[in-house]
């Protein structure tokens, strides 16, 4: 229903819009497992009672490494649907990485927990820690020189929901058993939609005609 209702608006749009919510679909059955790792892995967390330390530097890890991968296939992507100059192909590629990457894992995490009653900091990765725009344009220049490069979307999936994990764990708040249900939901919206968006939408609504490969 939806492809229709954008087709009849935007006719130019309908071959994108059918591929870009086949992906979802098709996506969704595997982000709902990367969730259920992650709550697996929170639970361990607080059954053991793992310093909040570590969570901090492994969010400090895994996300830098989602922002590379992310502009890596976010250029990747789009360089090989367009003709575009080499400026519009960085912009895209870094919006796509820092952008995206920072809503899933830093601030849906943030407004979830907030909606639980727990209070944690909003923070900004890519405006505290300066080094990881670097990564962010490594991404994207390995995607430039390789757009034929692929990065499985399962492994951009399980980073993504671990990242969005160690983001909550890393501070000092008690995570009581009754919230597990609602973190899962969390867990899974941060990652299904913002990595889907990065991986294959996002650049897609640049690419001026849709190209047959699609």
């Amino acid at each position: 229903m939806m492809s229709y209702i954008f087709g009849k608006i935007f006719p130019e749009a309908k071959e994108k819009i059918v591929y870009i919510l086949k992906e979802l679909k098709e996506h969704a059955p595997f982000t709902a497992f990367g969730a259920v790792t992650g709550i697996v892995i929170m639970f361990l967390i607080v059954f053991w009672h793992v310093p909040y330390e570590i969570s901090h530097k492994i969010f400090y890890i895994l996300h830098p490494f989602h922002i590379l991968l992310s502009a890596l296939v976010t250029t990747a992507l789009y360089k090989r649907h367009t003709k575009n100059g080499t400026w519009k192909i960085i912009l895209i590629g870094y919006t796509g990485s820092i952008g995206i990457a920072t809503l899933s894992d830093t601030i849906v995490p943030y407004l979830g927990v907030s909606l639980l009653g727990m209070n944690i900091p909003l923070v900004i990765p890519f405006l505290v820690k300066w080094w990881v725009n670097i990564l962010a344009f490594a991404g994207i220049g390995l995607g430039y020189i390789r757009p034929s490069t692929k990065f499985p979307h399962a492994g951009h999936v399980l980073l993504s929901t671990w990242a969005s994990l160690f983001n909550i764990t890393q501070y000092q708040i008690q995570i009581a058993g009754w919230m597990f249900p609602f973190i899962f939901l969390f867990l899974f919206f941060s990652v299904w939609i913002p990595c889907c968006l990065s991986d294959i939408i996002y650049p897609l609504i640049f690419v001026e005609k849709t190209e047959k490969n699609l």
